[in-house]
């Protein structure tokens, strides 16, 4: 057994504690990582908050980037040393959501988001007094020693640095397949992106890399217009000074847009967004909510403007695929990674780290080991 440093949240509401662990060690089909960096999301922010509650303790984290330093019985796919990208949403390979191009729906993701387990049932992290600690989506990267199963984990190149990998395993994968997978934007149509966080600011990019002609930044915070502009947003509204929608559709001409995006997790601007489509367009939510909200649809234009309103988890991409698309994307020079860092922080500034998030301050922002 050994130990790490590890981010733990013992009650929603509450900091996180930083405290030494104790990781067991890996099981049959399963592997050790070493994490070196881990995104700071807004995701974990609900749990933290109790907008998705959790049972505690548990250890958050689901981005990040790692190397290999530990394998368990069976593990062929990758072995100590390499480096690696976890997959906050594992998957079997086997079932029919996998079979048909969709493993971020596979059950076994599903239920180690929500056990908080590994899928055995059991967990890998035990605190000072031996009590055992849940994991985060299967992964837990808010630890400095993780154990996950080797489905979590996708091998890259030792050459690609790890913060960047980091910030493609979920805000990047998540914005980028939005746009070319959930929606599957067209060339020269018009997009609106409502929320330029860590998830829009990449759905934005990702809109650019497919050559959209229009992208319609929306956002609350006047501060975000510069990171918006600089992922390929040619026009930006601040929400806080109007109806967004309105502003949409003057900007459209009165039309509304091809696409709209919500990335903010909040029922008000999926309302936004939605009714910004034109007729005969599509709406797509990336947000995650809190488990309770509703929001509310005008359903007759469902029908009379035929639009799509549908959702997506991870940017329904394949994280095995893609995540090796992107480095690739990156290195040809195609796809804005650097620019989307603004702060990094040790652990043990985790919870300043997400006080920043919450007001707005960072494009986004991670939590670096030496």
């Amino acid at each position: 057994m050994r130990t790490a440093l590890a981010a733990v949240l013992y009650e929603s509401g509450k900091p996180m504690v930083i405290e030494e662990v104790t990781v067991l060690p890996p099981q049959a089909g399963e592997v050790t990582v070493r994490m070196k960096a881990a995104g700071v999301c807004h995701s974990d922010l609900h749990v933290i908050k109790g907008d998705l509650p959790m049972t505690c303790p548990i250890i958050l984290g689901h981005e990040g980037a790692g190397i290999v330093e530990e394998v368990g019985a069976g593990v062929t796919s990758v072995q100590p040393g390499d480096h690696v990208i976890p997959i906050w949403r594992a998957s079997c390979g086997r079932c029919e959501y996998c079979l048909n191009g969709r493993p971020a729906l596979c059950d076994m993701g599903t239920a180690m988001r929500f056990t908080g387990t590994m899928p055995d049932g059991q967990t890998r992290f035990r605190n000072g007094l031996g009590d055992s600690i849940r994991h985060y989506a299967g992964v837990s990267t808010f630890s400095s020693l993780s154990t996950m199963p080797e489905a979590a984990v996708v091998k890259i190149d030792a050459d690609f640095p790890l913060w960047k990998a980091a910030l493609i395993g979920c805000g990047v994968i998540t914005g980028v397949g939005a746009v070319t997978y959930a929606a599957r934007v067209m060339p020269g149509t018009t997009v609106a992106v409502y929320g330029c966080g860590g998830i829009g600011l990449n759905i934005i990019q990702g809109a650019k890399l497919v050559s959209a002609s229009q992208i319609i930044a929306v956002d609350t915070k006047a501060n975000k217009e510069t990171w918006a502009r600089q992922m390929g947003a040619t026009h930006f509204v601040d929400a806080s000074q109007g109806d967004p929608v309105q502003a949409v559709r003057d900007l459209t001409k009165g039309r509304g847009v091809d696409y709209a995006f919500e990335a903010v997790g909040l029922p008000q601007p999926i309302e936004q967004a939605y009714d910004s489509v034109r007729k005969g367009g599509t709406c797509v939510v990336s947000g995650i909510c809190r488990a309770d909200a509703r929001a509310a649809i005008n359903v007759n234009q469902l029908v009379y403007a035929e639009k799509t309103l549908k959702g997506t988890l991870y940017g329904s991409a394949r994280p095995r695929i893609d995540l090796i698309h992107l480095i690739a994307m990156h290195r040809q020079g195609h796809l804005l990674l650097d620019e989307l860092l603004t702060r990094t922080y040790p652990l043990e500034q985790i919870n300043e780290a997400y006080e920043s998030l919450e007001r707005g301050e960072v494009a986004r922002s991670l939590i670096l080991w030496e």
